[in-house]
């Protein structure tokens, strides 16, 4: 199988593909978990809303109880995400929960440590080009397994069973890249992957539409920060 990353590389945009699964038009509300408050519509306003609401969380203090009976009608009628969030499949980083965000709110795709596949990456372009979302927010995390896995395989050398070797192989040159810089290698690891990350979608045309930025979330505190 041909490197995930050496496919994003030489990909063109499946405009034509993702066009068949368009929707129609919907009113800015209408597919929000606020309702009564219109969806940011540009990426500024979406990035702030996005870090208080993980402030709200980290604070303890949700404002979304993730109930949809109040909304099952609305959500019903169509679909308005305000932001892509590509994240980590660790069942302890979901973004609905870490941004403190309803149902609608966000498009989420997820894969273990934010690897890059064509399928994600016509998903993002989905967002972004059919239901018109600003903000692509490439969300790593600290203790991530796919980098531990990664780094494991350069240390020992010892082969990686099955399809973990897909992870490892697009990990792998962040961990290269980082291995000589003092600290933890794991965190200079996931940093550097999800920059590249980031990296790689802004170079895109198909995303040139959206704003796309990168963040890690910190278990220890629930907290995000923007990376640079």
């Amino acid at each position: 199988m041909a490197s995930n990353r050496r496919a994003f590389l030489t990909a063109t945009a499946t405009a034509t593909a993702v066009g068949a699964l368009a929707v129609a038009p919907t009113p800015a509300t209408a597919g929000t978990g606020r309702p009564g408050a219109p969806a940011p519509v540009t990426a500024g306003p979406a990035l702030d809303e996005l870090l208080a609401g993980n402030r709200r969380y980290a604070a303890g203090r949700p404002r979304h109880p993730h109930d949809i009976v109040g909304h099952r009608r609305l959500l019903a009628r169509g679909q308005h995400p305000f932001a892509v969030v590509l994240g980590c499949i660790d069942s302890r980083v979901v973004p609905e929960l870490v941004f403190d965000q309803g149902l609608g709110d966000l498009l989420c795709i997820r894969t273990a440590g934010q690897v890059l596949d064509e399928a994600v990456l016509a998903s993002i372009q989905y967002g972004v080009a059919e239901l018109r979302v600003p903000l692509v927010v490439v969300l790593g995390h600290e203790r991530c397994g796919a980098v531990a896995a990664t780094l494991g395989r350069l240390r020992t050398g010892a082969p990686v069973p099955g399809h973990l070797e897909l992870l490892v192989e697009e990990i792998t040159p962040a961990a290269r890249r980082t291995r000589a810089l003092p600290g933890d290698w794991a965190e200079h690891t996931m940093r550097a992957h999800t920059t590249w990350v980031r990296d790689a979608i802004r170079a895109d045309p198909a995303f040139g539409g959206a704003s796309v930025v990168a963040a890690r979330f910190d278990l220890d505190s629930g907290l995000v920060s923007l990376l640079p």
